[in-house]
């Protein structure tokens, strides 16, 4: 299973009642933190989630509301006794977007790791997390995101003691390992049933519409997407600043298929996300705003 939080749903600067859009997504204890703008920390202590926890920075892209607020988290850590290494990932410059972030804090119990991105890329993450990177359109380098709990194929002991396979052999074969047994070479598909769906969240915002994103967040549990604006009115200001707005979000999620949407990264001049609820729902009736501060659970769809 994997956890999620959402800790805002603010764009471009924080408000009294409306902190700035970021994520948790915890994995077997391991957490991973998809943005962190300005405030970041302080959302995150209305939780309950541990600092400690923390193992990667995710950034989308380089603008303040979406970094402004790593020394923040990062002097959390460290009160926190966290003194396992952090990630920070993210596009080209963020190397240098940390380290001038970092000069206000300088001596952390821990070492900051950083990895730049320059196009589509697939890593592993702690906790078992396969995180996934597309190059999407907005003012300068950004990147949409899913992280994916793949889940393993069931094994079949039946079949194993068939086969005369003994039960020594048979956690190797599990974990997908090729094993030899008298004389001969026993592959994981011999035990193995069909391929299992995993888990996926998926965190898409400052972008344009693209042609690659419905395959990228095809089918995905979570879609955590932007919606700038509400007011269709709006769409030429969309376009000039690169953004969505919550009809083309709530559209996306009908083309990838996606289980459900929050829409996030609200303009702050869009008082009153909820009031365009309906016609989004038009579109897509798993559409909500997200649910700040909330811990969500997501679990395995299938036996």
């Amino acid at each position: 299973m994997v956890d999620v939080c959402l800790l805002g749903t603010g764009g471009m600067m924080p408000l009294p009642d409306r902190w700035l859009s970021a994520l948790l997504v915890r994995c077997e204890g391991h957490v991973v933190l998809l943005d962190c703008g300005e405030g970041t920390q302080i959302s995150w202590r209305y939780t309950g989630w541990s600092f400690r926890d923390l193992d990667a920075i995710v950034f989308t892209h380089l603008h303040a509301d979406h970094v402004a607020g790593l020394p923040g988290i990062l002097y959390a850590l460290a009160f926190a006794d966290r003194q396992e290494p952090v990630r920070i990932i993210g596009p080209v410059g963020t190397a240098q977007v940390v380290a001038a972030l970092r000069s206000i804090v300088p001596t952390l119990p821990f070492p900051v790791e950083t990895l730049e991105l320059s196009g589509t890329s697939e890593l592993e993450l702690p906790g078992g997390l396969l995180l996934r990177a597309l190059p999407v359109t907005h003012r300068i380098p950004c990147f949409a995101y899913t992280l994916h709990r793949p889940r393993g194929r069931r094994f079949d002991p039946q079949r194993a003691q068939a086969l005369g396979i003994p039960m020594t052999l048979w956690h190797r074969l599990q974990r997908g390992e090729t094993v030899e047994f008298a004389g001969q070479l026993l592959t994981p598909d011999l035990v193995l049933g069909p391929p299992r769906r995993g888990i996926t969240v998926a965190f898409v915002t400052d972008t344009r519409p693209t042609p690659e994103l419905p395959g990228f967040v095809a089918g995905a549990d979570l879609l955590v997407c932007e919606g700038m604006y509400g007011d269709t009115a709006l769409l030429p200001r969309a376009i000039e600043r690169g953004h969505m707005l919550m009809q083309e979000a709530a559209e996306l999620a009908r083309a990838a298929s996606v289980e459900r949407l929050w829409l996030t990264h609200f303009s702050p001049s869009l008082t009153d996300p909820e009031a365009w609820l309906p016609a989004i729902r038009a579109i897509f009736p798993a559409s909500e705003i997200g649910p700040v501060h909330q811990t969500v659970t997501l679990r395995y769809r299938d036996a």
